[in-house]
């Protein structure tokens, strides 16, 4: 077998077929200054098959951290290029083995700061840390031994059998922590976190649940603590019953993170959560804490998916994201007072599903993996967004008993195991008479979406025929089968909804005949069908008399992605409509999205002369609308609009003085966070004010996690060109770019539209650092780091910066290839739609 870098699909399926009854015992030692390396020692027990070859495990690492090799009681030389520990063959034996290794510990994934550090492993990032055989389907049982500060709280995927203080040794003062064996996991879900964290523990229908956490404001824990708690135990009472299977794992704890680089990690009973996300305070808008009771219940869903469950290779690994996500819609539904299920589905999902597949660097939900090191570009929005959307669909094609009974025995049969897509296919397969093999080849293995048209036929006042195309974005020949409703609108304010069964290219709605001609139609109403639906003529003058928040939901998308597709409406006519929509809407999800849709064109799709005349106007009637909006959290809504498109004196001024007295609008509640994004709003904006506000916010912060976040976008924000220079320069070594959240923020402030002009002159060596970055960051990294690099631009310049980049790599990663055509899209149908 060929020793090459990172894990082959060859050598992953090798090392399957000759290894097995796989157990790590593994002991770290952890210094209190973070400098310091972090001194290790391993034990792998394996079976193995068959000894007639060496066995690689995987370690990336530079060699001089290895220190011994002993395999079944001899030491060997050590034998490490390429990424690998080779064990040779002479040491090794048919069945059981046993290997030593003394090593320093990689950093790379070990995440350390002053006084915490927190393990992210995912795709294949725990043989960075120490040798394993890191693939999905070679689980095994871990032993942890972590030797800590004295005052360190810790926690790991199994519960803790010991403790043990040290007053002298190797690391004196120290508290040594000794974990239980782990149940059988795949090497990414091994996890553990220790630092000054306080340790909290609750009891909830006879489960205790320790959850750690570093956060200081009394007001967030107060209003935070239960329903964290809470909406863990409702989420598994929800998968317990869903599943049939009770929950499978010796613990289940978790840990909130400052700045964690996801929202949520799945680790098994140590789930790692971004703090920021968990702890809401009275500030929080309902979907703020919709998103909160989504990604708990997303994180826990992922028990059943992906952890008792697991992919036989990363090639599937949207198969447990889009389960969580699906899951996890399902748990919100009946987890959280007042959430509109259906809303919230089409919301979430479909901006963010077809802001990558209208691109053309979109890609299938299921992607081709020849070596894990480029597994982290497998993951986005497609596996995140549109795989639920499919996977509604296919609900819906089966009907949603025969679905469920599917998917458990789909998980009774590979529990504890590994699984691929066409084995759950084969099982759904035979529970339906629709053929799922031809329309998994559509959804799942093919990119892109259709775009529909019509054709509406009447006479004396009533339908004579309902027509309905599809033709593929691209054009080319591919069918996308699926179900969804067409709206027709009386004048008097009556409707008939339809159900369009589109399992051809043209298909003709039978239900419409006869029926009596409409002031217009609205398709898909219901917001579940996947593409770029045609638009009556009429629509726009009875948007707003659309009584179903859902069908208004439904438009607004559609319209957004007519209009980026340059069909039937310009940027202009759409913000016309939203301006005129925005002030009678009332429910709150969609004032999100009308107002992230707005603050786009505003931004991306205007001359900076149009924004300047537009300006002075859009303020008074956003802020006009904020005013008379009864309900608390659209008017905070509302008012993060306002705060977004202030380019006068007078808007400036007033947002000043809300910061400075902190002293926000009636109605409105803002809480730290908010004054600190006004403050930086502020600066981006170079307001002049007596005091420097930058500095005043930092004073007014309390929390030490917090205040080393502002301190580090300081100089992207800083008025001073140089400055900024210096900066941008600095994110070139890898030790800054460390804080992966930080870094994306103050991106997007240095890349803000009003920096433009000064800060383009960054965009060769962005793109220049993209290898790098993929190499040394978290998966969603790369495609975060051209997001805010590219995302506000609307040049000519900028887009032939990309092109010729392109051009001058033909042989690019073409995985990295498509992140950037995605990232690219909005610079790229700016240049046809700013004229």
């Amino acid at each position: 077998m060929p020793v090459v870098p990172g894990v082959s699909q060859e050598l992953a399926q090798d090392r399957a077929r000759r290894i097995s009854r796989l157990a790590y015992d593994l002991h770290l030692t952890i210094p209190a200054r973070k400098a310091e390396p972090i001194a290790a020692t391993e034990t792998v027990r394996f079976h193995l098959t068959a000894a007639d070859q060496p066995v690689q495990l995987d370690f990336k690492e530079q060699t001089a951290n290895l220190k011994s090799v002993t395999v079944n009681g001899q030491a060997v030389a050590i034998d490490h290029h390429d990424e690998h520990v080779v064990l040779p063959a002479a040491s090794l034996k048919t069945g059981s083995n046993e290997v030593q290794i003394a090593f320093t510990a990689g950093n790379q994934s070990l995440n350390r700061n002053e006084d915490f550090l927190y393990t992210l492993l995912v795709p294949d990032r725990a043989r960075t840390v120490f040798p394993v055989f890191d693939q999905p389907n070679l689980k095994a049982s871990f032993r942890l031994t972590l030797s800590v500060p004295s005052g360190w709280e810790a926690l790991a995927n199994a519960p803790i059998d010991s403790t043990d203080v040290t007053l002298d040794g190797l690391l004196p003062g120290s508290t040594t922590y000794y974990f239980a064996p782990s149940d059988t996991i795949s090497t990414y879900l091994f996890s553990f976190a220790a630092g000054k964290f306080t340790r909290l523990s609750r009891t909830l229908a006879g489960r205790e649940m320790q959850f750690l956490h570093r956060e200081t404001d009394k007001d967030k824990l107060r209003l935070s603590l239960d329903p964290i708690f809470q909406i863990h135990a409702d989420a598994l009472k929800f998968l317990e019953d869903y599943t049939g299977i009770p929950y499978p794992f010796s613990k289940f704890d978790f840990v909130a993170l400052p700045d964690f680089q996801y929202g949520g990690m799945e680790h098994v009973g140590a789930i790692d959560y971004k703090a920021s996300t968990l702890f809401l305070d009275e500030g929080a808008t309902q979907d703020q804490k919709i998103s909160r009771s989504n990604l708990i219940a997303h994180e826990t869903a992922h028990m059943w998916f992906g952890d008792l469950v697991t992919m036989q290779w990363f090639n599937d690994v949207w198969m447990k994201e889009v389960f969580a996500n699906f899951m996890a819609d399902k748990i919100t539904q009946v987890a959280v007072a007042n959430s509109n299920y259906d809303l919230k589905f089409v919301i979430d999902h479909y901006p963010a599903a077809y802001g990558v597949d209208r691109t053309t660097g979109a890609n299938p939900i299921r992607q081709e993996l020849d070596n894990l090191k480029d597994a982290g570009s497998l993951y986005g929005n497609i596996i995140y967004h549109k795989a639920p959307i499919m996977m509604r669909q296919l609900e819906r094609l089966m009907g949603e008993e025969p679905f469920r009974q599917g998917l458990q025995e789909y998980l009774k049969k590979y529990r504890f195991g590994n699984a691929t897509w066409p084995d759950l296919i084969q099982i759904l397969d035979a529970r339906t008479p629709a053929d799922l093999q031809a329309w998994n080849q559509v959804w799942v293995n093919q990119p892109g979406r259709p775009i529909f048209d019509y054709s509406l036929k009447t006479s004396n006042g009533k339908i004579t025929s309902l027509q309905l195309t599809q033709q593929a974005e691209d054009k080319s020949e591919r069918l996308w089968p699926q179900l969804f409703e067409v709206l027709l609108v009386y004048p008097n304010g009556g409707v008939k909804e339809l159900t369009v069964n589109m399992n051809q290219r043209e298909v003709r709605v039978p239900t419409a005949q006869g029926e009596a001609t409409p002031a217009f139609v609205l398709f898909n109403s219901t917001g579940l069908g996947y593409g770029v639906f045609p638009l009556d003529k009429q629509l726009t003058a009875g948007l707003t008399t659309l009584q179903n928040p859902v069908a208004r939901a439904a438009a607004y998308v559609n319209l957004y992605e007519n209009m980026l597709n340059g069909r039937t409406i310009a940027p202009r006519q759409l913000l016309e409509i939203y301006r005129q929509a925005l002030p009678k809407e009332q429910e709150e999800l969609n004032i999100k999205l009308l107002t992230g849709q707005l603050t786009d064109m505003y931004w991306k799709l205007l001359k900076p002369t149009e924004r300047a005349a537009l300006a002075p106007a859009l303020e008074k009637e956003l802020w006009r609308a904020m005013q008379q909006n009864p309900a608390a959290n659209s008017r905070k809504l509302l008012f993060k609009a306002y705060q977004s498109v202030a380019l006068t004196k007078e808007a400036q001024t007033r947002l000043y003085q809300v910061w400075d007295k902190e002293q926000a609008p009636a109605g409105v509640k803002l809480t730290e966070d908010d004054y600190t994004a006004l403050a930086l709003a502020l600066a981006v904006r170079d307001y002049p004010a007596a005091t420097p506000i930058l500095p005043k916010q930092l004073a007014r912060i309390q929390n030490p996690d917090r205040k080393k976040r502002m301190e580090f976008l300081l100089p992207a924000l800083s008025p001073n060109v140089p400055t900024r220079d210096a900066f941008f320069a600095s994110l070139a070594d890898e030790k800054n770019r460390e804080k992966e959240a930080w870094v994306t923020t103050a991106l997007a402030y240095l890349h803000h539209p009003l920096r433009a002009a000064t800060s383009e002159k960054y965009l060769p060596q962005s793109l220049a650092l993209l290898e790098e970055i993929q190499q040394t960051g978290d998966i969603f990294f790369p495609y975060s780091w051209l997001q805010a690099t590219l995302g506000s631009y609307q040049t000519a310049t900028a887009a032939r910066t990309v092109r010729e980049f392109l051009a001058a790599h033909p042989t690019y990663n073409p995985k990295l290839r498509a992140k950037l055509l995605q990232a690219a899209d909005d610079v790229f149908r700016a240049e046809k739609l700013v004229l």
